[in-house]
């Protein structure tokens, strides 16, 4: 019955989530990364803002599924106010827990550790990890082009 539970919440978060999208839209003078997931068609238009090496403000566009939308959604909340550094290590964390690694550091994520169950369908992992992908590009332009 408990597992039937947590299943319930995971789909109600994940749902919510692609519903309404939290930071969804286009920033004006922002770092721009597109990317897309051919296999399944998602794309991500991710608009980030720097105050130095803080990400200030942070919004997403395009079409993708639920797990993609959901993911976007979750990333730019745990993303937005921190550092690069930051950034980059929950990014690291998220891809983690994709591969199925288990680690307490999940719960940094916020919402995106209901995605964690996302590792048991490899077909979907690139749907979830779409948006961590594209912030990782866009911190990278901002430390190449500063």
């Amino acid at each position: 019955m408990a597992l039937s539970r947590l299943d319930s919440l995971y789909m109600a978060v994940v749902a919510d989530h692609s519903k309404a999208p939290h930071h969804r839209g286009v920033l004006e003078d922002a770092k721009h990364i597109q990317l897309n997931n051919p296999t399944c068609g998602d794309v991500i238009s991710l608009s980030v803002q720097f105050d130095g090496d803080r990400i200030s403000d942070i919004a997403f566009a395009g079409d993708g599924c639920t797990i993609s939308t959901a993911s976007a959604s979750m990333m730019t909340d745990a993303v937005i106010g921190k550092t690069s550094s930051e950034a980059l290590e929950l990014a690291d964390i998220f891809s983690k827990m994709m591969q199925g690694e288990k680690d307490s550091a999940q719960k940094r994520l916020g919402d995106a550790e209901f995605l964690a169950g996302v590792s048991k369908f490899p077909q979907r992992i690139k749907c979830a990890t779409l948006a961590w992908n594209a912030v990782k590009k866009a911190i990278e332009a901002n430390e190449t082009n500063g």
